[in-house]
């Protein structure tokens, strides 16, 4: 039974297993898109989406919290500086999970994770249209309504 397991533990004692997401989270942070197994970008995902929340609001507080889980000053202020305004607007779900088959040697899972914001091919097509508003008659209707009179 599965009953309170909320941790995919993946077949590492605690220290090593946070170590290694802090890794993976700062690589991610460093090069926006790391290529991993399945398990461990589900894992990656579930450490790394709340820091970036974390990271929209700009305080010494949250800085510190952020520091305390990834461990290096360098992706701490790459994730405040940039990360942060590219991703200001979006309610959640800063991260993609996007599975690439399996790996040669143990034919294991292997899956690609990045941040949304920063992949140009998905987001080509989905810029945001302009909504035109006209508050008054266009030119044509205008121009026929006069000829009328």
């Amino acid at each position: 039974m599965r009953h309170g397991k909320k941790v995919n533990h993946l077949g590492r004692k605690t220290a090593h297993r946070k170590a290694m997401l802090a890794n993976m989270a700062c690589s991610l942070i460093e090069y926006k898109r790391i290529n991993t197994t399945v398990a461990k970008a589900k894992a990656l995902k579930q450490f790394v989406e709340p820091l970036i929340t974390k990271s929209k609001s700009d305080t010494t507080h949250n800085r510190r919290l952020v520091f305390a889980k990834l461990r290096q000053k360098e992706a701490v202020a790459e994730l405040f500086r940039d990360v942060a305004s590219k991703i200001g607007d979006r309610p959640g779900g800063y991260t993609r999970i996007i599975k690439l088959g399996n790996r040669l040697g143990d034919n294991a899972d292997m899956a690609m994770v990045e941040l949304v914001d920063y992949n140009e091919i998905y987001n080509a097509g989905k810029a945001p249209a302009k909504k035109t508003t006209r508050r008054s008659r266009s030119k044509k209707a205008a121009v026929a309504t006069k000829e009328e009179e």
